[in-house]
């Protein structure tokens, strides 16, 4: 089961925003090491939510049929899919549309589209590329990239605030820390380890 502290503090930071451009308060991305079970996670999220596929590493037919998977039971509890990078599978899977590593982002996007970005300049061609949504991240620190430097709420918001498009904050973030984003310019919350069922 879905922590409570954490879908209750997505849902006001996307009420601050009157739930601009009818995007979800929640973004769900896949990650076999830190959440073997995503099937398990997806069903425990609210309808509407966006379930990122990523999981770029298996391989291609193990990827297809988590992919699979995923796609039926998105359509039957009405989350968002999206794939990682790969906009061919997410065409094979009638997934709803394309979440766009930084480096990979073409310079405009065809449909609904995320992208991730960790600096203002990835924001900006992410914003210019016609993405929906930008994660951004790390804001905390995170089990993911241990050590690894994180933006912190302060410079999170700064950053969001000048993005020009809806931002949702990726990193360390979970029932516990999701409180310290009031007020960060964020429209939802993103993770992977806090849907953990």
């Amino acid at each position: 089961m879905m922590d409570r502290t954490l879908a209750t503090a997505a849902r006001r930071l996307n009420a601050r925003h009157g739930g601009r451009r009818h995007l979800p308060p929640l973004v769900m991305l896949t990650d076999r090491l830190r959440l073997p079970d995503p099937l398990a996670a997806a069903a425990g999220l609210p309808a509407g939510s966006i379930v990122i596929l990523r999981d770029g590493d298996l391989p291609a037919g193990q990827r297809l049929t988590l992919g699979v998977e995923l796609a039926a039971l998105c359509r039957r509890r009405r989350l968002v899919l999206l794939v990682a990078g790969d906009p061919m599978l997410a065409r094979c899977l009638k997934a709803d549309g394309v979440h766009w590593p930084e480096r990979r982002l073409p310079i405009r996007v065809r449909g609904f589209a995320t992208a991730a970005a960790h600096s203002l300049p990835a924001l900006i061609r992410a914003r210019r590329a016609g993405v929906a949504a930008a994660l951004l991240s790390p804001v905390l620190p995170t089990q993911s990239h241990p050590g690894a430097p994180c933006l912190g709420v302060v410079r999170f918001a700064g950053l969001a605030r000048r993005a020009g498009l809806p931002v949702y904050a990726l990193g360390g973030i979970d029932g516990a820390t999701a409180a310290r984003l009031m007020g960060s310019g964020a429209i939802g919350i993103a993770a992977i380890g806090a849907f953990r069922p």
